[in-house]
């Protein structure tokens, strides 16, 4: 993907595939927020108690938020020229928004030369996948609507969306 008024990134000279040299970036702190979104079928909603539902293979938000969480620390394995990072935190929370969807949002926090915005994104999606996963025994008419960065810090650029 291309930064706004930059070039691709992930491309060598000749348009080949590469790795970002980021050896001579500054280490700073940096973060990275991204929300995913689901809609449930009423019949899925109908199954929510007290915050939570629970299927026959467990809670599903708490499994989501530990499925996230893994996911975004394996997001190196996962996107081919993502950075292996040892991020200093990762956190993830899953409520129902005004509009009765479910929101997921996944927090990446590390201190390198390179940014968690893709295990920021890794998390939220596969929570929003282990979502999906657990309920569609009720429905497969559940929707994963959208994922996406929501905020990042510490790189070369801030970013937030506007709400």
């Amino acid at each position: 993907m291309a930064e706004e008024g930059g070039s691709f990134t992930h491309l060598d000279a000749g348009g080949n595939p590469a790795m970002v040299d980021v050896g001579d970036k500054q280490v700073t702190r940096r973060t990275a927020t991204a929300r995913s979104l689901v809609v449930l079928p009423e019949v899925v909603r109908q199954q929510l108690s007290a915050g939570e539902i629970h299927t026959k293979k467990g809670p599903v938000f708490a499994t989501a938020i530990v499925a996230g969480i893994m996911g975004a620390k394996k997001t190196a394995e996962l996107i081919p020229l993502c950075h292996p990072l040892g991020m200093d935190n990762c956190h993830i929370t899953i409520t129902l928004n005004p509009d009765g969807e479910v929101e997921i949002l996944c927090t990446a926090r590390v201190t390198a030369r390179t940014g968690v915005e893709m295990e920021a994104l890794t998390g939220a999606t596969v929570a929003a996948l282990t979502i999906y996963d657990m309920c569609k025994a009720f429905s497969q008419e559940i929707v994963i609507k959208e994922t996406r960065l929501i905020e990042k810090t510490g790189g070369k650029s801030d970013y937030r969306i506007q709400q």
